[in-house]
């Protein structure tokens, strides 16, 4: 090969390795770009993430013990030099230097007894202090829940600008929303709660005085029967009246139930037959705390007793995916559809206040999807279907047994 085309060849190969990297460097960043989005994309994320990890903080109140965690993420979601949340009494989250606490004491206080937006702007550096170490500008944003101010965010920085005070504003908002949602889910616990409290009431009146009578009736005739039935009475009336524990295991709950089934059997004798279809691995099932037992009473009360015959409760419980599902079905009296629909509606708890208890309790922990299914007819019997998640790592059982 002659020297021309010899160097030739050599400045084509170098301009095709030189190309060749090219293309590849340009792919490679096409597609990191691709991955990571664009500059907007980047924004709008991290503007979401700062905000889902200040509403974690922000879920006890501005007097909870993590509202400085919520300021340090505010902080960062305004882009300010500081920031506080103050409190309606004047207590003070601060994320930023120390020597700002009483000016945001002042400005929240301000804020907070206005109800309106304050904003503080320049101020001419004291004789004998630089411009760098002038007092910072600052606005505080009234936090309005529940038509009340329930505190205040100040922000602090070298200039407040409108888009600075538009912002703030827009945050104080935003925390508002999430205080309100965290004394709606307040609520909802303290409404579950008071319903459960409504259970075990009514349970005490109805259940314990035919116990009771039970019970005496055996006293002479039976006296052994009578003892065993004294210590089913025990059993059953320690796990219903516990002081704490919303939630307990299905295993827990069957034990109970046994405790119940004997106490009725005492009156019924032998109109009253309970068959159990239990897979063992549901026992471990996490329940809310006397969700079985109000649905195999109600099946008890509604369904057999009026029947002169009385009748046969099965109780099942077996796994489905990710839910144990959970059947008391009885041969009793049934209901017609619209009634039972009437029932589920209304508010009165004169009959059947086991099926509607259960059925709002389930509903509030879990979501309406999780709804009792309920069949029914008249003198075609009741099956009443419940469906709970196998993994509610969330929720804490209260050991009732060995």
């Amino acid at each position: 090969m002659s020297g021309p085309a010899f160097t030739g060849a050599v400045v084509g190969l170098v301009v095709g390795v030189f190309l060749t990297g090219a293309l590849v460097l340009a792919w490679r960043l096409a597609r990191g770009t691709r991955e990571l989005g664009s500059d907007s994309e980047r924004a709008t994320f991290r503007t979401l993430h700062l905000a889902s990890r200040a509403a974690t903080h922000l879920r006890d109140g501005l007097e909870g013990d993590d509202v400085g965690r919520a300021a340090r993420h505010l902080r960062a979601l305004l882009g300010c030099d500081a920031l506080a949340v103050v409190t309606a009494d004047g207590v003070v989250a601060l994320d930023g230097p120390a020597t700002l606490r009483a000016e945001a004491e002042r400005v929240g206080a301000r804020t907070v007894g206005t109800g309106r937006r304050q904003v503080y702007g320049s101020r001419e550096p004291s004789s004998g202090t630089s411009v760098q170490d002038a007092p910072l500008e600052a606005v505080g944003a009234p936090v309005l829940a529940g038509g009340a101010v329930a505190g205040a965010v100040v922000a602090f920085a070298t200039r407040v600008r409108p888009p600075l005070v538009r912002a703030t504003g827009e945050v104080a908002q935003w925390c508002a929303a999430q205080l309100e949602l965290g004394e709606l889910e307040a609520s909802r616990t303290a409404l579950a709660q008071a319903e459960l409290r409504a259970l075990r009431a009514q349970i005490s009146p109805h259940f314990i005085y035919n116990s009771l009578g039970a019970i005496a009736s055996f006293i002479s005739t039976d006296p052994e029967r009578a003892r065993d039935l004294v210590l089913d009475f025990a059993d059953f009336t320690r796990y219903s009246f516990r002081g704490r524990g919303d939630f307990t295991t299905l295993a827990d709950e069957l034990h109970s139930i046994h405790s119940y089934v004997e106490l009725e059997r005492a009156r019924f004798g032998d109109r009253l037959t309970v068959t159990l279809q239990i897979a063992p691995e549901s026992l471990s099932t996490v329940i809310p705390f006397l969700s079985v037992q109000p649905l195999v009473e109600n099946a008890v009360r509604h369904g057999l007793e009026p029947r002169e015959a009385g009748g046969t409760i099965v109780i099942s419980a077996r796994d489905e995916g990710t839910q144990t599902e959970i059947t008391v079905e009885d041969d009793g009296v049934g209901m017609s559809p619209e009634r039972l629909r009437a029932l589920l509606a209304s508010g009165s708890r004169a009959t059947n206040v086991g099926l509607r208890n259960v059925d709002t309790r389930v509903r509030q922990l879990y979501g309406d999807q999780h709804a009792l299914e309920i069949e029914t007819n008249e003198g075609a019997g009741t099956l009443v279907r419940m469906r709970v998640p196998k993994s509610q790592p969330q929720h804490e059982t209260e050991v009732s047994r060995p």
